[in-house]
């Protein structure tokens, strides 16, 4: 694999599960379902303006509005993806952005999406709980009504996929530390990899989203019950699950 986006591709869709919410079995997802929802988030986000990472312009605040996706972290499938849905199209995703997200697309859970600013032009998609505002987007139901195909769109291994607004990292980075992950835990189908850090955190998303997906397991966002084959969790916590990998031990 060369780019997140190749974690979604079409010879990857199958019956297993890949991403698990406990109580809500609507808004789980086996293989299939995740890739074809993911490319369709993509051609959403394609039509609000999002755009390769490496379409630079000298004017960092144009730069920044057009190929950078800011996402509110949150245990939800939507933040996940939003995230490989941005990977597609070669730009970048930034968790937990500063109020001031100078982002293209901002997409936060419904009652915190009033809390950022955005560039002129820049849109809002709100998930978990749908926004006063009518002007902002549903996640939910603009994302359902896209093409459930993904055209073809290059994308360099060397673009940058992710940042915390001080480091960028790119395809080839995430999924080589992602790799080291998947082997260290010897990962496979039927895992589940319990997701207990905050997706702000890079290696968070490179241990609990990634990892998982490169090796066929599932995410698991976890409630206060449920339990994984493996977790990860920041650097302190706790966890139920007997085999846990803090953000200290991923090496990004």
């Amino acid at each position: 694999m060369d780019t997140l986006g190749d974690l979604v591709a079409r010879e990857r869709r199958s019956d297993d599960p890949a991403l698990l919410v406990p109580g809500d079995s609507a808004r789980e997802f086996d293989y299939h379902r995740f890739c074809t929802t993911a490319w369709k988030t993509g051609n959403y986000l394609r039509r609000l303006g999002v755009r390769a990472s490496e379409e630079r312009t000298s004017d960092d605040a144009a730069d920044s509005s057009g190929a950078t996706v800011a996402i509110v972290p949150a245990r939800a499938p939507e933040a996940v993806l939003a995230l490989l849905g941005t990977a597609l199209l070669g730009a970048r995703v930034r968790f937990a952005p500063p109020r001031d997200a100078r982002a293209r697309v901002l997409v936060a859970p419904g009652d915190r999406i009033g809390e950022y600013d955005l560039p002129p032009g820049g849109q809002r998609i709100a998930f978990r709980e749908e926004a006063d505002d009518p002007a902002v987007a549903w996640f939910g139901e603009s994302v359902w009504s896209e093409n459930p195909a993904f055209p073809p769109t290059p994308v360099s291994p060397d673009a940058p996929a992710l940042t915390d607004g001080d480091r960028d990292h790119s395809h080839a980075a995430l999924l080589a530390a992602a790799e080291t992950v998947a082997a260290e835990w010897n990962l496979e189908t039927g895992d589940a990899v319990a997701v207990r850090a905050s997706l702000a955190d890079p290696r968070a998303v490179v241990a609990g989203v990634l990892a998982p997906l490169l090796a066929g397991a599932a995410i698991l966002l976890p409630d206060g019950r449920s339990t994984g084959t493996f977790a990860v969790v920041a650097d302190g916590d706790d966890a139920p699950e007997d085999d846990a990998l803090s953000l200290t031990e991923v090496a990004l």
